[in-house]
This record gives C-alpha cells, sequence and structure tokens, in this order.
C-alpha cells in the first residue's frame, strides 16, 4: 500500500471514530495521517487540541497543526488559524497576520472568512479602513448565504454608505438573514412593517418577528413586544401580557421597560396596584437612564 492510500486509511478511519464519539482513538489515527502530510488530517487534529477531543485540550499545538494545513492550502485550516490570531488563542494577538490567512481562505470561497474580511475593513482590523473593500466581502459572504454578512450588506444599502441607498435592497438581504435566524436582520424587518418601509405598514408581521427576537431574550424586543400589547398593535390588547414582557426586559436592566412596568404597578394596568413597587422601578429607571447618558 502506497503512502496515499495508507494516509486515506488513516484518516477515514479516524473520522468513522470520530463519528462514533471515540475520540482518543480518532486523534490517533489523525496524528498518523497528519504526519504523513494530510491538510485534512492535520486540520482535524488541530480540531481535536483546540477542543479537548481525544486530547489534553492545548491552544498552542492547536495553532501549530492549523498552520501546517493552512501552508497546505486548506481553507477551513487558514480561516481557524486566522481567529487563533484575531483572538490570541494559542498565539500573540496579530490583526494583520489574521488578516492574511482570512483572506487566503477567502480567495478559495470559505464564506466565513470572507465575513471576518469584510469586518477588518470595516472597522480597520489589521488592514486599513475601507468601507468598499468591506462590502465587497460581505457581498461574497452573502452571496454564499452567510447569515451575518447578509445582514451587514443591509446595513450599507440601508444607509447609502458607499453604495447608493436602496430600501428594497437592504429589505432584501434582512429577509435572506432573517430566515436564517439571524436576530439583528429579524429586529430591522419588525421595524420595515410597523413603519411601512418599502413594504406596507403590517403590525401582525411587526410583530411576528419582534416575537422571535424577544424569546431570545433581547430586552428592547421584549419592551417593545409589551408595547403591541399595550396598544393592540398586531396583537390582542392585553395588559398581562405587555407587564410580563415590561418586566422581563426590566429584570435585564432596560430603563424603558422599568418605566412603563413602573406605571404598571402606578395605574394597576396588568398588575395589582403597588405603589412601592412603582417607585422603585421609577428609581432604577431613572439610575439605569443616567448610567446609559453616561
Amino acid at each position: 500500500m502506497d503512502k496515499g492510500n495508507i494516509t486515506s486509511a488513516y484518516l477515514n478511519s479516524g473520522n468513522k471514530c470520530w463519528l462514533a464519539g471515540q475520540y482518543e482513538e480518532a486523534a490517533r489515527l489523525y496524528r498518523y495521517a497528519a504526519e504523513l502530510g494530510n491538510a485534512e488530517a492535520q486540520f482535524n487534529l488541530a480540531i481535536c487540541y483546540e477542543n479537548g477531543k481525544g486530547v489534553e485540550e492545548d491552544a498552542e499545538k492547536a495553532v501549530k497543526w492549523f498552520r501546517l494545513a493552512a501552508e497546505l492550502g486548506d481553507a477551513d485550516a487558514q480561516y481557524n488559524l486566522g481567529l487563533c490570531y484575531m483572538h490570541a488563542k494559542g498565539v500573540e494577538y496579530d490583526a494583520e497576520e489574521a488578516v492574511k490567512w482570512e483572506r487566503e481562505s477567502a480567495k478559495q470561497g470559505n464564506a466565513d472568512a470572507q465575513y471576518n474580511l469584510g469586518v477588518c475593513y470595516k472597522y480597520g482590523l489589521g488592514v486599513e479602513e475601507d468601507a468598499e473593500e468591506a462590502v465587497k466581502w460581505f457581498r461574497l459572504a452573502a452571496e454564499l448565504g452567510d447569515a451575518k454578512a447578509q445582514f451587514y450588506l443591509g446595513v450599507f444599502y440601508e444607509n447609502g454608505e458607499v453604495v447608493k441607498e436602496d430600501t428594497e435592497e437592504a429589505f432584501k438581504w434582512y429577509c435572506l438573514a432573517a430566515d436564517q435566524g439571524f436576530v439583528e436582520a429579524q429586529y430591522r424587518l419588525a421595524e420595515y412593517y410597523a413603519k411601512g418601509y418599502v413594504v406596507e405598514q403590517d403590525w401582525e408581521e411587526s410583530s411576528k418577528w419582534l416575537r422571535l427576537v424577544a424569546e431570545q431574550g433581547y430586552a428592547e424586543a421584549q419592551c417593545k413586544l409589551g408595547t403591541y400589547y399595550e396598544n393592540g398593535w398586531g396583537v390582542e390588547e392585553n395588559a398581562e401580557e405587555a407587564a410580563n414582557l415590561y418586566r422581563k426586559a426590566a429584570e435585564q436592566g432596560d430603563s424603558e421597560a422599568q418605566n412603563y412596568l413602573a406605571m404598571c404597578y402606578e395605574n394597576g394596568y396588568g398588575v395589582e396596584q403597588n405603589m412601592d413597587k412603582a417607585k422603585e422601578l421609577y428609581r432604577k429607571a431613572s439610575e439605569n437612564s443616567y448610567e446609559e447618558m453616561e
């Protein structure tokens, strides 16, 4: 059996062990193939070290194997090596080196790397800030289905930054990202339907998207959905549900929700009237509003 067949045999056996949850045996087999120069095995072994699967967790060893695979042209390894440099995992922080490896991966069509490269250009991480270059990479990632890139591309179109302002195009990208569960895009859609941007005003559709965000624990969405129940916007008016949503957001320190919940206690709206609780919530809302202004 030649070297290539031996390497493939080790790699395939390692993959079977990994899928069976036999991580120690998988790592052992990956090591054999990795030491024979197989990039996929080197990447897999790096993942073992990164996550402590089958071996003791070791970020430096993970970097070692990511680097070997990356130098052989493995796009996933290049992407992960870039992340290691960006987040100082197993190596010192080096944004320029991170960009170098993200770019290598991005050029091979890795959507995650393309998104990361877009972020680097947007915020000037490891490269000079360049909005046009950011849009270029976000678009490539978005067209490959990356939800984060789809959202940011939508933001560029909404704000008319670099590209011509186009709320319809923004809405298109927000829809694609929202359908994949990207919470910021879902929140944007709730606003679009509430205000009648691009689409006809539709409070029911707005409440649908807002509920999805609120159910993921986002205080701002919980508070806003509370106002929908208080006013009957797209939902049946329900004082108890409004107060409940205000409470959830208030418990996360949202000053607007604390203020609304205070009014509920003051007026007995959806809760039993309680002036002491109202005063306490007004105090917290005031303190939090001041902190938010600082």
